[in-house]
């Protein structure tokens, strides 16, 4: 099978086989270069994305420290906020240059005010512990990066196939634990839990998250390669920030298992 069609055998939620299909220029592939997506076009995208999260983060951070009681408010206000930004964008593909950067901005509210959380509870506001998760979340990237570039890891249909498979069975867990805790006040057993089996399942979901790296890198590249339309390096910056996002709150929740009280 080509790589084309491996790739098309993704099941990625923001970037998948129709969308990339839609947005290529049929018959003109590699012309109009103004017009299509290049992989240094979405890395640039990556890059003013992660920047908008980075400010919106210390936005959140000081408006809840200048306010201790809106820290629950913003917080669902970003989730909700970033959810909705990344379901428009996986349906109106079209958008993503503004669904994109909003997704980045509402998300940075969240994560500001999860980081403040955990540096003020589990690191005595030391932020110790955010810190070396952002650390470990760019290491996972570096070295998923280079795994990927040197062949190390490919990104073939059988992998793409389990990867997105645990995946999509992860987010189902995450769902079916949302649900209980709001219904019966607690969630499934060891999923968030300290101990060894806690520690166990939450290495194994961040070794999941770092597997998706390779599929983003991968997108890129492949954009590129169909002559997809300039609006998909916004759509594949927005898969890659999101991966990046599950990534970095995987490993903050496990820092927090180790320092004895998760």
């Amino acid at each position: 099978m080509s790589r084309r069609n491996q790739f098309f055998s993704s099941r990625n939620p923001v970037v998948s086989e129709e969308r990339y299909q839609k947005s290529a220029q049929s018959g003109n592939l590699g012309v109009d270069r103004e017009n299509t997506m290049t992989v240094q076009g979405a890395v640039n995208k990556t890059l003013i994305l992660s920047g908008i999260l980075f400010l919106t983060a210390f936005v959140g951070i000081y408006i809840v420290q200048s306010n201790p009681a809106s820290a629950m408010s913003l917080m669902w206000t970003g989730v909700i906020g970033g959810l909705v930004c990344c379901l428009i964008a996986m349906f109106k593909p079209n958008t993503a240059s503004i669904t994109a950067p909003l997704y980045a901005a509402f998300e940075g509210l969240a994560l500001g005010v999860i980081s403040l959380v955990y540096a003020m509870y589990y690191d005595a506001g030391s932020w110790g512990i955010v810190f070396n998760a952002i650390m470990l979340t760019m290491l996972c990237l570096v070295v998923m990066l280079a795994a990927y570039k040197t062949g190390l890891i490919k990104p073939t249909e059988k992998f793409r196939s389990v990867v997105m498979t645990a995946t999509g069975a992860i987010m189902m867990i995450y769902i079916v634990n949302f649900g209980m805790n709001m219904i019966f006040g607690g969630g499934i057993p060891y999923l968030h839990e300290g101990g060894l089996i806690g520690i166990g399942i939450s290495l194994v979901i961040i070794v999941i998250a770092s597997l998706n790296l390779i599929l983003d890198f991968d997108n890129f590249e492949t954009g590129e390669r169909v002559g997809a339309s300039k609006n998909m390096e916004w759509v594949s910056a927005l898969g890659l920030l999101v991966t990046l996002v599950w990534l970095y709150l995987e490993i903050l929740r496990l820092l927090a298992m180790f320092s004895g009280r998760d």
